[in-house]
């Protein structure tokens, strides 16, 4: 089966590498925030205002008939092949067709610049917005720094992750990288028009005259 993030990229986004942080590395994007800072994680207030934020911005970009990949990133000690099937966790959970998840891809890569002990094994998912539990999987990766029942990797401190849902219809990119706050980008700037006009109040401040300045251009 062709995987195809790498000729996506390659046409939409000039070969962008899909890691953190892709607001900062590519020519259209938004940053959002997403807690409350200097709230406790666990806090009702707080837990309500991530899920209100993860799944108001998930609905803006994704459609039910977009075609879009879900992509897992686990950054391992290169020695370390335990965890190679252990993000098929996130596909057995949040995706709910059992048949859907025969078409998962699996790659093996290191990024130069990285230590040279560390890889990623890459996980990619072809399918729909209605294929997942996403409002689910969106708490889960806001929970990811801290003791939870729903950690991905259940606190191990040799590995990393990362998810993307990549929308091949629109030509967009949306990266929760953890409860603080949400990268979306786009191949075309209009493309970001109206979620930045919807949830413009949302975003991030450190990056907002920036992001104003783009959107104006």
């Amino acid at each position: 089966m062709q995987n195809k993030l790498k000729p996506f990229l390659k046409k939409h986004f000039n070969g962008l590498e899909l890691r953190p942080a892709l607001y900062y590395s590519s020519e259209y994007g938004l940053r959002f925030e997403i807690c409350i800072p200097g709230v406790e994680h666990v806090s009702k207030r707080n837990l309500q205002q991530i899920k209100i934020r993860t799944t108001g911005l998930f609905d803006q970009i994704f459609s039910d008939s977009d075609d879009l990949l879900l992509i897992t990133d686990v950054h391992t000690l290169e020695n370390d092949r335990f965890l190679e099937k252990r993000p098929t966790k996130v596909y057995q959970k949040y995706i709910k067709d059992k048949a859907l998840r025969y078409k998962l891809q699996y790659e093996l890569y290191k990024v130069e610049e990285e230590d040279e002990d560390m890889v990623t094994h890459r996980f990619t998912l072809p399918c729909h917005k209605r294929d997942t539990r996403y409002h689910q999987l969106l708490m889960a990766i806001s929970y990811e720094d801290f003791p939870h029942p729903t950690q991905l990797l259940k606190g191990d401190q040799h590995a990393g992750i990362d998810i993307y849902f990549v929308n091949l219809t629109r030509r967009m990119i949306f990266h929760l990288y953890d409860d603080r706050g949400c990268d979306i980008i786009a191949s075309d700037k209009e493309d970001l028009r109206a979620v930045y006009n919807e949830f413009n109040d949302w975003i991030l401040d450190y990056d907002r005259e920036q992001i104003d300045d783009m959107m104006k251009a």
